[in-house]
């Protein structure tokens, strides 16, 4: 079974956006955090999105844009170097779009971080626009900062969204966050039962045998991070209920973080997140982080 086992995931450095906002600036706290206790740097990105502003803006309008852009990098810098004098920050003004910008920064191994709500550089950083963008479309993983408040620097529990066997190349993205923060970590997977009804399951016999199937594949998932992560707290829960994202979503109150997987899906020319993440990342109580299908693996073939 060892040999069947990831070797522990690498945690690269960590890229957030900010446009001046408030939670711009809670996400580059949360994130300076986050790169701290990873014992990595922290990239801050501006996009001005001065290419496409060009074309029908004169030289001197993108020129202040610009300089306000190098302004807000330099206080955001500040502020964060206050609190991590040791922590190794560097600083980006993009001339591309929000969306671009954060990924041509973020690259291959990184993590992305971006808050909940927004205005400025990163235009209407929000919800359905860049942030629901960068979360659907990233290679890296992402982070969305939610929750009321200023998020916890340090966590003292990460819960993982589980569904199945196949979860666990980017359950050890989750475990790899615990670990980083001697945080305990917690699989939460939701069984419902309106999900087999007329489909895979007829009879309640069936059901219960789903059910018993599901309990037993968390339970081997928890396995598999003790075995990588001997001295990491892993506990485990099947919850049953008639609705996923407001079980992961109650259960987003009671943690520091949420990590999900984000799906394997197609909807007309782009991929999309599912139901349950689009859910969590309006609703959630604490940040998000979504885990593209295959970073774990990919990170470390690269």
């Amino acid at each position: 079974m060892t040999s069947a086992i990831p070797a522990r995931p690498e945690l690269g450095h960590v890229v957030v956006g900010v446009d001046g906002s408030p939670s711009a600036r809670t996400a580059a706290l949360w994130a300076a955090a986050e790169a701290d206790r990873r014992g990595r740097p922290l990239h801050i990105v501006h996009a001005a999105d001065t290419d496409r502003r060009s074309l029908f803006a004169g030289v001197e309008t993108i020129q202040e844009v610009r300089e306000a852009g190098r302004d807000l990098l330099a206080e955001t810098a500040n502020a964060v170097q206050e609190r991590y004098p040791g922590l190794a920050v560097t600083r980006e003004l993009s001339s591309l779009e929000a969306v671009s910008g954060l990924q041509a920064a973020a690259g291959i191994r990184s993590t992305m971080v971006v808050g909940s709500r927004g205005h400025g550089g990163f235009t209407a950083l929000m919800l359905g626009s860049v942030g629901l963008g960068v979360a659907t479309r990233a290679k890296v993983p992402v982070v969305v900062v939610r929750g009321e408040g200023e998020p916890a620097p340090v966590p003292a529990s990460v819960t993982a969204a589980v569904d199945g066997a196949s979860d666990l190349g980017w359950l050890l993205i989750a475990a790899a966050e615990a670990d980083a923060g001697k945080a305990a970590l917690r699989l939460v997977s939701v069984w419902n039962v309106f999900t087999h009804i007329g489909s895979v399951a007829t009879m309640l016999d069936d059901l219960g045998e789903l059910a018993r199937k599901r309990v037993h594949e968390v339970a081997a998932l928890a396995d598999h991070v003790r075995e990588v992560y001997p001295d990491l707290v892993v506990s485990h829960h099947v919850e049953t209920g008639t609705s996923t994202p407001g079980i992961l979503v109650e259960a987003s109150a009671h943690t520091d973080l949420l990590v999900m997987g984000r799906e394997r899906r197609m909807l007309g020319v782009g991929p999309s997140l599912g139901r349950v993440a689009h859910t969590l990342l309006h609703h959630a109580h604490c940040p998000v982080e979504v885990v593209p299908p295959d970073f774990a693996t990919r990170d470390e073939e690269t």
